[in-house]
């Protein structure tokens, strides 16, 4: 089997409007997600800036952005589709995730307009398919930081869906298989009548969203992870506890936290994990 899709999804937003792009409400995140790594010309192969001297381009916006987009992707296509195997549920998210498609929906947004570019390159780097998949993802990256996972995850589940529907019927015909009985709803139970475990971020508070994207670094990196929680429960009264707990990774401590819930002190040693992990919180 080797059939060739087309490169670019493109479902029909005639019913329902093209989700509006949310506005970044810090201008300091918002200057750097439109400038590329060619308008300051620093060199490349670094290892590490100085700490005095952040790089001020979106690369890590974009490598944080590709992150999050691929978590929120790989949910809903699994609450959606329960009995998809791996196999074809990484075909169809290729296909989702996909620069092609990417820098169709960052045209639509018009977003590479706004990218800063050196002078001598503007034109070519401005029509680059990579570049314009490039600044979406920089811009899910910003999203991310400025306003937590929760409204990424509303603004995505709105925009890819329908994409996500679209591929589904496509990889069913690359294996050979007739369209499901019902098509109209990317929603339709695909779970034999039994509930579907969410697992997204929808309804919860921003703040768990770190703890979430920790949990998937570490799992991409094939990283064991132990929460160990203080011997006395931590601070607080016997009614209010305050937990207090450390993550270990490979063994190592990569940050500590305290809060209400044990979730939400997890979640704060997280942050602390992901500033570890190289990524800015």
């Amino acid at each position: 089997m080797n059939i060739n899709p087309p490169s670019v999804l493109q479902p029909n937003f005639s019913s329902d409007p093209f989700p509006a792009l949310p506005s970044l409400r810090s201008d300091r995140i918002r200057l750097q997600v439109f400038t590329h790594r060619s308008y300051f010309a620093r060199p490349g192969h670094v290892f590490e800036d100085h700490p005095n001297d952040p790089s001020p381009d979106n690369e890590k916006y974009e490598h944080l952005g590709d992150t999050v987009l691929n978590l929120i992707v790989t949910c809903i296509i699994h609450e959606n589709y329960r009995h998809l195997r791996v196999g074809p549920s990484t075909k169809l998210r290729s296909l989702v995730v996909g620069n092609p498609t990417l820098a169709d929906i960052s045209r639509r947004y018009d977003l590479p307009r706004h990218l800063r570019l050196h002078p001598a390159q503007v034109v070519t780097l401005r029509t680059s398919l990579n570049v314009q998949a490039d600044v979406f993802e920089s811009y899910v990256g910003g999203l991310y930081l400025d306003q937590g996972l929760a409204a990424v995850e509303t603004w995505l589940r709105a925009l890819f869906t329908a994409y996500i529907k679209e591929a589904y019927l496509l990889v069913r015909t690359q294996y050979g298989l007739p369209p499901p009985p019902q098509v109209g709803n990317v929603g339709v139970d695909t779970n034999g009548g039994q509930s579907t475990p969410q697992c997204g971020t929808a309804g919860v508070t921003t703040t768990i969203g770190h703890l979430a994207l920790f949990n998937q670094l570490l799992q991409r990196g094939q990283k064991a992870v132990e929460w160990i929680y203080a011997n006395d429960g931590g601070d607080g009264s016997h009614t209010t506890p305050i937990w207090s707990v450390r993550v270990e990774v490979d063994g190592e401590e990569y940050g500590r936290g305290k809060g209400g819930t044990k979730k939400a002190a997890r979640n704060e040693a997280a942050k602390e994990g992901l500033v570890r992990l190289g990524v800015d919180v």
